[in-house]
């Protein structure tokens, strides 16, 4: 395949040669070359890696469906009981809401999903199985890892822990946590189950952590501790985790030292929050850090709409940048910095300036986005966009293809 006449990263326009999955050339693009049947023409548009969202909850998606009053309540186990009560009652159901929300993911540009799947004695598999059937059905367009998530906590409904088991023997390749402290008010017990979990099933381990200050710094160290006790290194994720860096400098760099050493990835979902860890310190540190879209339009908010090419802009936003480079590392997070998560063949983010995805050797999971320069292409968002995984076009104008 040669991909026609594209500026990789907002650079000289170029023709991209595809083979067997990987890119095998890129050079100058040549206008007088004849176009082939396997030729797609980039008009010279942009070239990206593909999106990579590595926190979205496809298990409570609403998107498609009408708009609904938000009744939830504040706080996490409000926000939960109000999602048990309505997500049976939707208009659609479970299964078909899973497939559409990923298609539409699909169509706008991310091939690399990381999706929660709650477990708990109301839902027991039930949400599980629908992303199960999601990510089979749309194998050849994107790859989807599920995390068994025990959204409700572990220890405050009697087995939660035998479901949350049983997730891992169907299907799911990540077990979660969360709020070790606030929700089950047992930090020990609550990492005891997780760790014990991701050790009897070669599992990968991600923590969903809105503690505040002081607290979420307990509970990041108290994980930190069970990865260099496990030598886990490399196999944790924090998601949220939006105050860490909210009690001095010099506890914000331990942390960020910290997971750099041990290889603990962060996922965010660039929250309009005080105190987060700095993006450029983290990425120049060399820590692994992801991007996500988190609920779709669901019963926890109703924010969402499948692009994550719209919340890099969100991640440049709440970050304050405005210099090129600063918006360009948002899209280089959102991209490669997911990938790398999702995949330790995948290189961390070396700083600030590192644009990666689109060289020779890299697999072709790309992007084709309509823009001036990468600045430009987050500012606007445009939709002449097409989609390639594994080297094949698998969606163009925002409709997926096959």
């Amino acid at each position: 395949m040669l991909i026609r006449d594209v500026r990789p990263w907002g650079g000289q326009r170029s023709d991209v040669e595809v083979a067997d999955g990987r890119i095998t050339a890129v050079r100058p693009h040549d206008p007088a070359a004849a176009p082939s049947a396997d030729t797609v023409e980039g008009r010279g548009r942009l070239l990206f890696p593909s999106f990579s969202d590595v926190h979205v909850h496809l298990d409570s998606t609403r998107i498609g469906l009408p708009f609904r009053p938000h009744t939830g309540a504040p706080g996490v186990w409000a926000m939960m009981l109000n999602d048990r009560e309505n997500w049976r009652n939707a208009e659609v159901p479970l299964p078909e809401r899973v497939a559409g929300t990923l298609e539409r993911m699909i169509a706008n540009g991310t091939t690399r999903v990381r999706t929660y799947a709650q477990v708990d004695v109301d839902c027991r598999l039930e949400k599980l199985d629908a992303v199960l059937a999601a990510k089979e059905r749309f194998a050849k367009h994107a790859d989807v890892e599920i995390m068994a998530f025990p959204q409700a906590g572990i220890l405050r409904e009697p087995g939660t822990v035998d479901v949350l088991e049983a997730s891992l023997r169907s299907g799911a390749t990540v077990v979660g946590g969360i709020d070790p402290c606030s929700l089950d008010k047992d930090p020990k017990g609550h990492l005891d189950v997780v760790f014990g979990l991701a050790e009897k099933y070669g599992v990968e381990v991600d923590i969903h952590l809105h503690e505040p200050g002081h607290l979420g710094v307990f509970s990041t160290d108290l994980v930190i501790e069970r990865v260099r006790a496990l030598d886990m290194r490399g196999k944790v994720t924090l998601s949220h985790a939006y105050e860490l860096g909210s009690i001095s400098e010099s506890v914000s760099r331990r942390l960020i030292d910290t997971f750099a050493e041990l290889d603990i990835a962060m996922a965010t979902v660039a929250p309009s929050t005080d105190g987060q860890l700095s993006l450029a310190d983290l990425t120049t540190a060399g820590v692994r850090v992801g991007l996500g879209e988190d609920g779709q339009r669901d019963y926890w908010s109703p924010y969402g709409n499948c692009d994550l090419l719209d919340r890099t802009w969100q991640l440049a936003f709440t970050h304050g940048f405005r210099r090129d480079d600063l918006i360009e590392l948002a899209l280089a997070v959102a991209t490669m910095g997911g990938a790398s998560i999702m995949s330790h063949d995948v290189p961390r983010l070396a700083g600030i300036g590192d644009r990666p995805g689109v060289a020779v050797g890299d697999r072709a999971d790309l992007v084709l986005v309509d823009g001036e320069t990468p600045t430009s292409a987050v500012m606007d968002r445009g939709k002449d966009r097409t989609v390639l995984h594994d080297g094949v076009v698998v969606a163009d104008g925002l409709s997926v293809l096959g």
